[in-house]
This record gives C-alpha cells, structure tokens and sequence, in this order.
C-alpha cells in the first residue's frame, strides 16, 4: 500500500506542500534548515477537489495530516490497525458510532480507536484535520466509490 509519497501533484511547485525547500519525502520538512513555515489549514481545504478527497499537508515521523471537506454521511467503516484523530476546523462534524453519536464543534476533536466502527456525517458540511498512519485508507476496512488509495499532497 502507498504511503501517499512523491508524485506529480505532491512535487514542490505542483501543488506540494507550501514550505520553501519541503517536500513529501520531507513531511512538510524544509531540507535540514530547521522548521518548515507555517500551513493554513482554511488555505489547504479550499484547495481540495471536492468533498470525502483527502489531501496531506504534512508528515510526522509515520503519521500523515490529511485536510478534507465533508459533506453529508460517509460509509461505516473501521481502521483495524490504526487509530484515527478526527479535528473540527470549520463546520460541525457528528461521528456516528454504533452505540452513540459524538459531536464536535470547531476547534474540538476526537480519536477514534482501532477496530471501532463509525461514520462521520456533516449534514451542513465540515472542514477537518484527519490524522493516521500513512498509507491508511479513508474508507478502512470498506471499498467504495469513496475510497482514496493514494491521496496527494497539497
């Protein structure tokens, strides 16, 4: 399975991550300089395709931060290998899980632990940082039409 590395749309001046000298290989890293600048989260979610298509805006160490827009409900699915954050930036996000609904207003978040299943809906659409092991799956242990395989860097 990719880890969502190096392809046209993540090389630097394609659309790749925004900090000078950073690249996928990198995590968002400047080569060695020190920190890269900093990343507008509202900047990266109005760059994206369009909702439920995640794009990665840093790495850290084996984890990938992943902007996306939801709109509506998504499948039920699980990660059985890897927990996975879920943080409001824009919007209200509800994440369905079978025994009860968690809300979460902006500026809140969630983990939601491996092997759960669960179902995040955003009825009025939401803007969130998603973060999980690279090379995880959006739609976990579901194929669908919404599944990403390899999301690009933006």
């Amino acid at each position: 399975m990719s880890d969502g590395g190096p392809d046209a749309a993540g090389a630097p001046g394609a659309g790749g991550p925004a900090e000078v000298g950073a690249s996928p290989e990198s995590g968002g890293r400047a080569g060695g300089a020190g920190p890269p600048g900093p990343i507008d989260l509202h900047e990266k979610l109005s760059l994206l395709e369009g909702p439920w298509r995640p794009g990665i805006v840093a790495r850290v160490d084996d984890m990938h931060v992943k902007v996306a827009r939801l709109e509506g409900a998504f499948e039920w699915h699980r990660h059985p290998e890897v927990d996975e954050l879920f943080l409001v930036v824009e919007g209200r996000l509800k994440i369905e899980l079978r025994d009860r609904d968690v809300w979460l207003e902006e500026g809140q978040l969630l983990v939601v632990p491996r092997g759960v299943e669960h179902r995040p809906v955003a009825p009025e659409g939401a803007g969130v940082v998603l973060v999980e092991r690279a090379g995880t799956l959006n739609t976990g242990d579901v194929r669908s039409e919404r599944t990403v395989a390899e999301p690009g860097w933006i």
